[in-house]
């Protein structure tokens, strides 16, 4: 018999970050970086933890080599062929500073697994891998991740997306290292209208980061940040890492086509189960499914080094009002205000 589960759940346009004393002299003081250890990869990470998306809108090499300068980490769309990661890695000199921030990014087919096999095999510096599906339920993905482990034991597995705590066990058990956490909250998905199947992204990350490090894994909050202060309650919500995808397209180094358009320049910006990208990738979209992504068009927004200091200085700014030193101590100083959206009205908080 269906059930309706009560408890409520809540997006990031639900709540605020509650202010806290802070000795905090500056927004200067405060430490972005964050270190970690993987629980299979045994894998070491530091830098700033907010990652572009591996849409081929987003996660390009030029994205990834801009991202780098700032700690930025980026997944590499998975529409590269092997010729390309070569030449972009031997254009790079293969310097640690890049490859180290970038993963090689898979979805779940025999072509897949084989193209994957040749680009790690070609690049061992590549130390980090993201199995991208729409749906991490799947039995198939859970067996496609424990095949990719015990073929490949050093690379730090990125998988997903899953939004429940039993399934970020299951993937984390598995052979994931990181678990992305997310099912409709980007800006170009539409399963939730499509397929009426998501959960709002807030409380995904409160209950699977819970999960997820308590068996040693770590999640990633993918989609549902529309600003700064969106990145701020992912982090203080309890997310390792933060994904972003339209906050990060529509810039030079960003994919998508250049469109003029009553004297003004827009970048084109889709998600990727829509038909745009199953188009453009696969020649049509397929009649056992249905498109769950669109396609827009975004404003021109020039370098990507603009955003990436708007959003790093939000970022200060929030910890700075929590009393955070660190990005590190952020959940633990983050209290939420719950509101209501259409009055305003605060009518609960509660401590992370």
């Amino acid at each position: 018999m269906p059930r309706i589960e009560m408890d409520k759940k809540l997006d990031f346009g639900d709540v605020m970050l509650r202010p806290k004393r802070s000795t905090l002299k500056s927004r200067s003081d405060v430490i972005l970086t964050r270190e970690y250890d993987f629980k299979h990869s045994k894998g070491h990470y530091e830098g700033i933890p907010i990652i572009a998306s591996n849409m081929d809108t987003v996660g390009t090499f030029a994205m990834a080599k801009e991202l780098a300068k700032h700690t930025l980490f980026t997944t590499i769309h998975k529409h590269y062929t092997v010729e390309e990661w070569v030449d972009f890695a031997d254009g790079v000199n293969r310097e640690a500073a890049v490859l180290d921030h970038l993963a090689v990014s898979a979805g779940s087919s025999e072509n897949d697994f084989t193209k994957l096999s040749a680009i790690l095999e070609a690049l061992p510096e590549v130390k980090y891998v993201c199995l991208d599906v729409a749906n991490g339920y799947s039995e198939h993905f859970v067996n496609f991740i424990r095949r990719v482990r015990e073929k490949f034991t050093l690379p730090t597995i990125f998988a997903g997306n899953v939004v429940t705590c039993e399934m970020v066990e299951e993937l984390i058990l598995s052979g994931a290292d990181v678990v992305k956490v997310g099912i409709g909250p980007g800006s170009v998905c539409t399963t939730r209208k499509k397929a009426g199947v998501g959960y709002p992204q807030l409380s995904a990350v409160l209950e699977c980061a819970d999960a997820a490090h308590g068996l040693g894994g770590h999640v990633i909050s993918d989609g549902g940040c529309t600003n700064p202060g969106d990145v701020a309650k992912a982090f203080g919500a309890g997310a390792d890492f933060v994904m972003l995808g339209g906050m990060l397209a529509g810039h030079d180094q960003s994919g998508g086509e250049v469109i003029e358009k009553d004297g003004k320049t827009y970048k084109l910006f889709y998600g990727m189960s829509s038909d745009t990208a199953m188009k453009k990738h696969h020649g049509s979209v397929a009649e056992y499914r249905a498109s769950e992504g669109k396609t827009i068009q975004i404003p021109y927004r020039g370098d990507v080094n603009g955003t990436v200091l708007d959003v790093l200085g939000g970022l200060r700014s929030a910890c700075t009002y929590t009393g955070a030193a660190k990005l590190k101590e952020l959940p633990k100083r983050t209290t939420f205000i719950c509101v209501a959206r259409q009055t305003n009205e605060v009518y609960t908080k509660f401590e992370v």
